[in-house]
């Protein structure tokens, strides 16, 4: 058995659920008739195994409610789709809105699934001629999919980033012309922002968000702030977690502490200013 802390179980995240909306959200619950923040995006804004994850931090450093309406694997399909998130933007003092991949978007190719954003769930009838070859039942997850379709062929793969970038340029857009009050966009991760989304291989998370791309929809949002792991975090991924027998490999792709507390000072400075 493995605990990144000896003698603690893995956390309990007391999750909580909003009127609107069937997702299970991290706690604490947030009164939304009263002055708040509001946090969105995915696995990173949730803070799997993390104890105090960067939206709790910045309520500690703020001193004001901050509601983690994020969910693991979530997309821009979450935040544009659900009512208790439509509800908690029109009301929030302030959004922070962590960059997802564009790959968890429905799109002209795929349907993903509504809530669990990673989840495929069948082709459109234009990438079933793209790639006459591939049996698209074998597939769950989308990263799987477009993973096989990267060996299938380099250049009709392209096709498919190019639909999954303007998919996801049209729904940043629309998040961002939804909301009444400013959107903080924060860029965390493994991955270095850059022009390429991906090269050989997909990479790491935000699937196929450029350096491009970013400073566009930037322009219409309140702030970017960008946090990537340094190389002592890579080397110690899990320090600071709490997790379970079994769990240690999903740790390690996850975000340990020290880049939440980052992120959550970077962005207190930021909404500070506001």
């Amino acid at each position: 058995m493995s605990f990144a802390f000896k003698g603690h179980g893995p956390l309990d995240y007391k999750l909580v659920t909003y009127e609107g909306s069937q997702m299970r959200f991290r706690g604490p619950q947030i009164d939304r008739t009263k002055p708040f923040l509001l946090c969105l995006g995915g696995s990173e804004t949730f803070g799997k195994f993390v104890p105090q994850p960067y939206p709790d931090r910045l309520s500690a450093m703020l001193g004001r409610p901050v509601a983690n309406m994020a969910a693991m694997n979530a997309g821009l399909e979450l935040a544009l789709g659900d009512g208790a998130i439509a509800d908690a933007m029109s009301r929030a003092e302030a959004i922070v809105l962590q960059i997802t991949g564009a790959h968890h978007l429905t799109n002209r190719f795929y349907q993903v699934h509504p809530r669990r954003n990673d989840r495929f769930l069948q082709p459109s009838d234009i990438l079933r001629v793209i790639y006459r070859e591939v049996d698209f039942t074998d597939f769950h997850f989308s990263r799987h999919m477009l993973e096989h379709l990267l060996t299938c062929s380099e250049d009709r793969f392209q096709i498919v980033v190019d639909e999954l970038k303007m998919a996801w340029m049209a729904r940043m857009r629309s998040l961002l012309n939804r909301a009444i009050r400013p959107v903080h966009l924060l860029w965390i991760g493994h991955r270095p922002l850059a022009e390429t989304g991906y090269c050989r291989e997909l990479g790491a998370d935000p699937l196929f968000v450029t350096k491009g791309m970013l400073e566009e929809i930037a322009a219409q949002a309140g702030s970017l702030t960008i946090c990537v792991t340094t190389r002592e975090e890579q080397q110690k991924p899990t320090r600071g977690m709490f997790f379970g027998l079994g769990e240690e490999k999903i740790a390690r792709a996850l975000l340990g502490p020290d880049i939440h507390v980052r992120a959550a000072r970077d962005l207190s400075e930021k909404i500070l200013k506001l």
